[in-house]
């Protein structure tokens, strides 16, 4: 069959994230003997009229839509993009008859109301790999499913997660935009953060690619594509099984030094382990603190203090790795006086970036939608599509908001509202600029020198 994949995702913020899932997707079925070709919203400016001509030329017998964002989880500047995927969709219908197949994790959260919302056919929740290619086998003979939505799936394990086809074109945009390139090197999360999806979407058991594997990605999107910066996906790349030291060592093995950033848990790195990461091109890290104290820290359900958060900072900053951190406000136990402790908190951590957010967007069946049930500030039967925050009963959204406007105002290094910037990193990007652009952000050192960066011309 020939299959059009459509990436809705129209976000920029902080910078544009290359559509991996919709890759990975393509692999499976390309690998099943079906043409495939990939279309990127965003890469062509989210245009409708675009869209139509692709479908024209391409003539496919399924389209499928990945769906990775339901909004931009920004209270301060909301952002709902299901809209966007019903325009997608309407679109699709209006030049073709074929049947609609939408996907992806903001999807998987939320299915049956999306689906509805959307007008499209037919949704896969999960991991996508497998079921959409007995789907679209059943369909090639004209079979297709009596429930609308299918799975999830066993999770699938090891060589099972294949790497993703990147597609030149596509590819191309996003390093225009940034040069980075995403590669996922394990799936699932052994945490309990109670806000979050990545044990909902998959799993709390870690499931890990070959590193082998993933390091053949690295050089591919390096040496082929030229991508500057490897972005690492995994919902947390210092997991405690040490699935990560495995690639560490295969990247040692072969000598690997691409540069490559991840998000860290602020808990189990030394010195050593830094160093072995840096010797393979780590260059920046984004560290997911998420609460600025030890309280509001129990309330999100983490298994480290503020003092580890410090000690981690340090840590990367120590060997020259560009740091930043994220922290809400507005959380589980969040009182006037923690608050305040976590302003002062995040102003102690230096040489870094602080980004701060206020609320925290609740999904589905996550231990904050239960709690949010609890203390009625959603209705049971809240489904949860419109973004809808949480803030604790004790704080007032507008003094929240003004206590941390007045807060971080003049400080360089903390960026609230967390957009604040991200016309001036998209302004680099264009320039040439590459990567994890924040670090721009960083107090001068000694002597009045910025910290070396790189710039690449645009390409």
């Amino acid at each position: 069959m020939r299959i059009l994949l459509i990436s809705a995702n129209i976000t920029m913020s902080p910078y544009p994230v290359y559509p991996l899932g919709m890759s990975v997707v393509a692999h499976a079925l390309t690998r099943a003997g079906h043409e495939v070709r990939q279309y990127d919203t965003l890469m062509e400016d989210n245009s409708l009229d675009s869209l139509a001509s692709e479908v024209g030329r391409f003539q496919p017998d399924l389209v499928g839509i990945s769906v990775r964002n339901i909004d931009n989880v920004n209270l301060m500047n909301e952002q709902y993009y299901i809209e966007n995927v019903q325009k997608i969709v309407a679109k699709v219908k209006s030049v073709s008859s074929v049947k609609v197949v939408l996907g992806g994790a903001g999807f998987s959260l939320i299915p049956d109301l999306i689906l509805d919302e959307t007008g499209a056919d037919f949704g896969i929740v999960g991991e996508a790999e497998s079921l959409v290619v007995d789907f679209v086998g059943n369909a090639a003979r004209g079979v297709y499913p009596q429930e609308r939505v299918m799975g999830p799936s066993e999770k699938i394990e090891g060589d099972g997660i294949v790497s993703a086809l990147y597609d030149e074109r596509v590819m191309e945009f996003y390093l225009k935009s940034g040069n980075i390139a995403s590669i996922q090197s394990k799936r699932g999360c052994t945490h309990s953060c109670v806000y979050c999806s990545y044990p909902v979407l998959e799993g709390s058991r870690i499931r890990q690619r070959d590193p082998r594997t993933v390091v053949d990605d690295m050089e591919l999107l390096h040496h082929t594509h030229k991508a500057k910066l490897i972005f690492f996906v995994d919902s947390v790349f210092n997991d405690d099984e040490g699935a990560y030291l495995d690639l560490i060592k295969e990247m040692e093995r072969r000598e690997v030094a691409i540069p490559w950033t991840a998000f860290i848990k602020p808990k189990g790195l030394t010195d050593d382990i830094v160093k072995r990461m840096k010797k393979t091109g780590l260059m920046a890290v984004e560290i997911g603190s998420d609460a600025a104290c030890d309280g509001t820290l129990k309330g999100l359900g983490k298994s480290f203090a503020f003092r580890d958060i410090v000690e981690c900072s340090e840590l990367f900053t120590a060997n020259g790795v560009a740091t930043s951190h994220y922290f809400m406000f507005g959380g589980p136990g969040e009182t006037r006086e923690t608050v305040f402790e976590g302003i002062e908190n995040i102003k102690s951590l230096t040489k870094c970036v602080k980004f701060v957010f206020m609320g925290i967007r609740i999904i589905p069946h996550t231990p904050l939608a239960r709690l949010a049930v609890r203390e009625q500030v959603i209705a049971p039967d809240d489904g949860l599509l419109k973004p809808t925050y949480y803030l604790s009963p004790s704080i007032e959204k507008a003094w929240l908001e003004q206590t941390l406007t007045e807060a971080f105002a003049k400080t360089r290094d903390c960026v609230f509202p967390p957009d604040a910037v991200d016309n001036s990193l998209r302004v680099l990007h264009k320039l040439g600029y590459t990567g994890a652009l924040w670090d721009l952000l960083l107090p001068r050192q000694e002597g009045g020198e910025k910290k070396n960066r790189r710039r690449h011309a645009a390409t």
